[in-house]
C-alpha cells in the first residue's frame, strides 16, 4: 500500500540533562521522590521569586550541541511560552524561541532502507520541564505532582529527513547512543529523560511538496516508536485515498490499542505568544567555556567505530557491536591491551562478556586481564573452547585466576604427545572394523576417531594434538 507513497518524519526530542539541581533553581532533581517534595517558590512559580539559570545545565547542552556538530550561539535568549495546564502553575514555561542556543548541525545513522543517513538537526534550546498530570491516582481526579516542574532539558528539533518509521526509530538510537557516551543524560524513556514527539505526514512519491502534517505524541519506547508512527502513516494515507484531507493536529498513540487519537488541534508558534523572559538577561556564553565543554567531548561513537576498524582490523558489524557502549569498547580495549588477539578478544567480549552482563545488571564481571589470560589459553592450547567457557563462568562469579581455576577443574587440555598416543591406541585396538574403513578409504571416520579419543580421555586431550596423532599411527600401521 505505501510503495507509492513518500513518509516524510521529523523528530524532536526532548532529554533530560543530568544535573543534580534543577534550571533554574536550587531543588533536586531525583527520580522517584514522594509527589511534591522537591519543590520551591520558583519552580512552583509562587508570585515575586526569581529565575537563576544552572551552569552545569548550560555546560551539558553545549557539550551536546557540539557532539552533533551545531554552531553554537554566542548569545541566545530565553523566552517564555505561554500555555494554560494543570502541571504549569506560572502559566508559561522557560525555554528558547528565536534565538537558541545552537543550530545547524547533523547526525548520521545507518538506516535499514537507505545504508547511512545524515540527517539535519535544525535546532537544539534549552528549556525547562513542566510538572505531572497523573490520572490513575485518584478516582475521577487529575493529580498534579510539581517534582519535575524546573528539571533541566534540551529540545533538539531534527528536520523533516526520516523516510520511514524505522529509520526513526533508528535515529533515535543513535541519537541516545551518542548522548549517552558524551555523558549528559541517562536516556532513560521509562524514566521520562528521553521524550519523543514525530511530526509526520505523507506524499506520493516523486512530489517534492510538504504536505500537511500531524504531531504523534505519547511514545515512550524505540518499539512503539516505529509502531505508533506506522499506525499514523497508514492512517494518513487512507485519509487521502478515500478523498478525505489531512488536518494539522496533535494525536495521542496508545500502546495497549497500537492507535492513534486526535488529542488537540496543534497550536501554532503564535498561539503560544512567546516572548523574551523579563526575569533573565541573555545566555552571553564564552570562546572560552565552550573551548572547555569541547574538549571535555570523549571520543564519540562512530569515531571510535572507524578507530576499531582500522586499528584491530575488525569487521564494520563487529566494530559496531563492541562501541555499542563506552564501558564495553573501554573494556574491549583493556582486554586487547593486556595481551589478547583483537578478533579473538572481541568475539569474546561480544558473546560470553555480554551476555554476562546483560545477566548482572549490565556488570562486566570478569577483569580485561583476566579475560585476556582466558584467550591465551585457548589460543596455546592449554584449553579447548568449551573448558575456557568454563572458567570464564567461574572467574565471574567468584573471581580467582583463570590458569588456578582451569587446574582445579580439571579443565587443562592434556598436549603431552606420549600420554594421547596412550589413549590412540586403547581406542584405535577397540575400534579395528572402523580403523580398516578408514585404510580403505573412509576418511571422514576421522572425526569418530577424535570422539573417541576426547571419550576416553574425558575431554582432556587437546583434540588437535588427538587428531595429528591419529593421522600418524593410522597411516604408519
Amino acid at each position: 500500500m505505501s510503495s507509492s507513497w513518500e513518509t516524510i518524519i521529523g523528530l524532536e526530542t526532548h532529554v533530560q540533562l543530568r544535573t543534580k539541581s534543577k534550571m533554574f533553581c536550587g531543588c533536586a532533581t531525583a527520580f522517584g521522590a514522594p509527589p511534591n517534595t522537591q519543590v520551591c517558590p520558583v519552580c512552583l512559580g509562587l508570585p515575586g521569586a526569581l529565575p537563576m539559570p544552572n551552569g552545569a545545565a548550560i555546560g551539558l547542552a553545549v557539550r551536546a550541541a557540539l557532539a552533533l556538530g551545531c554552531t553554537v550561539h554566542p548569545k541566545s535568549v530565553f523566552a517564555r511560552k505561554n500555555y494554560f495546564y494543570p502541571d504549569l502553575p506560572k502559566g508559561y514555561q522557560i525555554s528558547q524561541f528565536d534565538q537558541p542556543l545552537a543550530t545547524n548541525g547533523t547526525l548520521s545513522f545507518l538506516a535499514p532502507e537507505r545504508g547511512i543517513v545524515t540527517a539535519g538537526v535544525v535546532r537544539l534550546h534549552l528549556e525547562e520541564d513542566a510538572g505531572k498530570s497523573i490520572h490513575d491516582r485518584f478516582p475521577k481526579a487529575t493529580a498534579v505532582d510539581l517534582n519535575r516542574s524546573g528539571v533541566p532539558l534540551i529540545e533538539i528539533v531534527g528536520g523533516p529527513d526520516l523516510r520511514s518509521p524505522a529509520e526513526a526509530r533508528a535515529y533515535l538510537q543513535t541519537l541516545k547512543q551518542l548522548l549517552e557516551y558524551i555523558g549528559i543524560s541517562d536516556c532513560d524513556m521509562e524514566k521520562g529523560s528521553l521524550r519523543v514527539d514525530a511530526n509526520v505526514s505523507v506524499r506520493r512519491a516523486g512530489e517534492t511538496a510538504l504536505n500537511t502534517r500531524t504531531e504523534v505524541k505519547n511514545i515512550n519506547s524505540f518499539a512503539f516508536v516505529e509502531k505508533a508512527l506506522t499506525v499514523e502513516r497508514d492512517r494518513q494515507i487512507a485519509l487521502i485515498e478515500s478523498g478525505g484531507a489531512v488536518t494539522q493536529q496533535t494525536m495521542l498513540y496508545d500502546s495497549k490499542e497500537n492507535a492513534v487519537r486526535p488529542q488537540r488541534s496543534k497550536e501554532e508558534s503564535h498561539d503560544y505568544r512567546y516572548f523574551p523572559e523579563p526575569d533573565l538577561p541573555p545566555l552571553v556564553l564564552t570562546p572560552e567555556f565552550v573551548a572547555e565543554q569541547q574538549s571535555a567531548l570523549p571520543e564519540l561513537p562512530a569515531a571510535k567505530r572507524d578507530r576499531f576498524v582500522a586499528t584491530y582490523a575488525l569487521s564494520r558489524e563487529h566494530a559496531t557491536v563492541v562501541t555499542s557502549n563506552r564501558a564495553v569498547a573501554d573494556y574491549y580495549e583493556n582486554v586487547v591491551r593486556a595481551g589478547a588477539e583483537p578478533q579473538a578478544a572481541a568475539n569474546w567480549v561480544m558473546t560470553e562478556a555480554l551476555a554476562d552482563a546483560k545477566d548482572h545488571q549490565e556488570q562486566l564481571r570478569v577483569a580485561p586481564g583476566a579475560l585476556a589470560q582466558i584467550v591465551a589459553l585457548v589460543k596455546g592450547g592449554t584449553l579447548s573452547h568449551q573448558a575456557a567457557k568454563k572458567v570464564f563462568g567461574e572467574v565471574a562469579a567468584k573471581g580467582g585466576e583463570p590458569r588456578t581455576i582451569a587446574e582445579a577443574l580439571g579443565l587443562i587440555q592434556v598436549a603431552d604427545s606420549n600420554v594421547v598416543a596412550g589413549w590412540v591406541t586403547d581406542v584405535l585396538g577397540a575400534h579395528a572394523s572402523e580403523v580398516g574403513r578408514y585404510k580403505s578409504g573412509e576418511t571422514k571416520l576421522m572425526a569418530f576417531f577424535v570422539g573417541q579419543v576426547m571419550r576416553a580421555s574425558k575431554g582432556k586431550a587437546d583434540p588437535k594434538l588427538a587428531q595429528r596423532v591419529l593421522e600418524e599411527k593410522l597411516t604408519a600401521s
